[in-house]
C-alpha cells in the first residue's frame, strides 16, 4: 500500500456493524465479474486469431506463388492491420496466429463431424470460441514451444482441470512435467501434487483484466506503473531530459514489448537526433545488478531488431537506479559496432552523475512533499 493510500484509508468514516461482511461480499463480486469479463472476452479473441491463422494459411496454400512469399505476406499484414487496429499484429504475434491455427486445424471437423478445409466458414467466431476453453495466452505457449500431441493434449487437460495460470503451465512445460509423469511409477501422486499452485503462480483479476493480449485485443491502452513514486520519478525525469536541450525527442512511457512468450515494459523511450537513435531507460527502484544490465541488452537487441529504423545508429540504454540514500545512472554501450561510436554517445549524451545527482535529487524533493502532507492531513485531526 502507498503512502497515499494509507493516509485516504485513515480518514476513512468510522465502520458500521456488518460492514465487513457486505465489504468482502461485494469484492468477491467484482473479482467474479471481472474474470468472467476477462475469460469471455479471451475466448472470443482466440476464436478470432484461430480465424486468422486459417484465412492466412489458406491464402499461401493458395499457389506456389503465394507459398514461396509468406514471410512477405505476414510482413505486409502486420504493416496493414497496425496502421488500421494499432498494436497486436506484429509479424512474431501473426506467425503465431499461423501455427495456432495449424496446430489446431482439426477444430473444423469437431463443430460438425465433418472435415473440411473451408468448413469454419460456415460458423460464427462464437461458434468456434466454445471450443478453447483455454486462455489465448495458454495456447500461444502450447503452439510456440515444441511438443508432441500428446504432451500438447496433457497439458491441456491438466490445466482445464486444475484451473492453472499461464504461470503455472510455463512452470510445469519447463520443468517437463509430462515427461516425468509419463516415467513416474504413482501417476496420480505426480498429477496431484502437479494440481498444487505455487505463490508465484497467482494471478490477479486486476492482472487477467490488464493482460497484455486482452489489452490489444480490445484496442485498450496499457500504461500504469508498480508504485506511485515510480510514476512521479519518470515523470520528473522525463522533464529534465526534454529541459536538457532539442536533442531529445520523447516517445513514449511504460513501452510494452514481447519476446517469447515473456512480456516487458521500458519506462521510458526517447529519440537522439543528434545521434540518430532510440534511447531506452529503464528505472530500478532498489539497487544495480548483472540481471539489470542482461535485461537491457535483452532489450536493447529487440529495438534494433523491431524499432529501429534502417538510417538510424544502433539503441542505447540507460539504467536508472534510485536506491534509497543512493542513486546510480549507467549507459550500456558495450553492443555498439565500434569505439568511435561509442566515444560519440559519451560525448553527446548527458554525464552518467549529473542524471544520478538529478535523480536522488528528485527523489528527496518526492519524499520531502510526502512527509509534509503527511503531517498536514494528521494535524487536521
Amino acid at each position: 500500500m502507498t503512502k497515499r493510500q494509507d493516509m485516504e484509508k485513515n480518514s476513512r468514516p468510522p465502520l458500521m456493524a456488518g460492514y465487513d461482511e457486505v465489504l468482502t461480499g461485494m469484492a468477491e463480486l467484482l473479482e467474479s465479474a471481472r474474470r468472467t469479463a476477462a475469460r469471455a472476452t479471451n475466448a472470443i479473441m482466440t476464436a478470432t486469431y484461430w480465424e486468422i491463422g486459417r484465412r492466412i494459411v489458406e491464402f499461401e496454400q493458395g499457389g506456389k506463388e503465394r507459398a514461396q512469399y509468406g514471410k512477405a505476406l505476414l510482413q505486409r499484414l502486420a504493416a496493414d492491420l497496425s496502421e488500421k487496429f494499432g498494436r497486436g499484429f506484429s509479424v512474431d504475434n501473426l506467425e503465431t496466429m499461423r501455427i495456432f491455427y495449424q496446430t489446431y486445424t482439426n477444430i473444423c471437423s469437431t463443430l460438425s463431424g465433418e472435415k473440411s478445409e473451408t468448413l469454419s466458414r460456415k460458423f460464427t467466431v462464437n461458434d468456434i470460441a466454445g471450443k478453447f476453453p483455454l486462455p489465448w495466452s495458454h495456447y500461444v505457449l502450447l503452439a510456440r514451444r515444441p511438443h508432441s500431441s500428446e504432451a500438447r493434449t496433457f497439458y491441456e487437460a491438466e490445466a482445464l482441470r486444475g484451473g492453472w495460470t499461464v504461470r503455472q503451465l510455463a512452470r510445469q512445460i519447463d520443468s517437463q512435467f509430462y515427461e516425468r509423469t509419463a516415467l513416474s511409477r504413482n501417476k496420480a501422486a505426480m498429477l496431484k501434487k502437479g494440481a498444487v499452485p505455487k505463490p508465484e503462480d497467482a494471478v490477479t483479476p486486476e492482472e487477467e483484466i490488464k493482460d497484455p493480449f486482452v489489452l490489444e485485443f480490445l484496442g485498450l491502452k496499457d500504461e500504469y506503473s508498480e508504485s506511485d513514486l515510480e510514476e512521479a520519478l519518470i515523470q520528473q525525469l522525463e522533464s529534465f531530459l526534454l529541459e536538457l536541450g532539442s536533442d531529445f525527442a520523447f516517445i513514449g512511457r511504460q513501452r510494452r514489448l514481447r519476446i517469447g512468450d515473456e512480456w516487458y515494459r521500458v519506462d521510458l523511450l526517447f529519440f537522439h537526433r543528434r545521434l540518430r537513435c532510440l534511447l531506452i531507460i529503464d528505472l530500478k527502484l532498489g539497487r544495480f545488478t548483472h540481471a539489470d544490465a542482461g535485461q537491457m541488452h535483452l532489450y536493447l537487441n529487440y529495438a534494433r531488431e523491431h524499432w529501429t529504423h534502417t538510417d538510424e545508429n544502433p539503441p542505447v540504454g540507460l539504467i536508472l537506479c534510485a536506491q534509497k540514500d543512493h542513486a546510480l545512472a549507467h549507459y550500456a554501450l558495450e553492443g555498439l559496432p565500434n569505439k568511435v561510436l561509442a566515444a560519440e554517445y559519451r560525448t553527446a549524451l548527458p554525464d552518467e552523475k549529473l542524471l544520478a545527482d538529478e535523480l536522488e535529487r528528485t527523489r528527496r524533493m518526492l519524499e520531502e512533499r510526502t512527509t509534509a502532507y503527511s503531517g498536514r492531513e494528521h494535524g487536521k485531526k
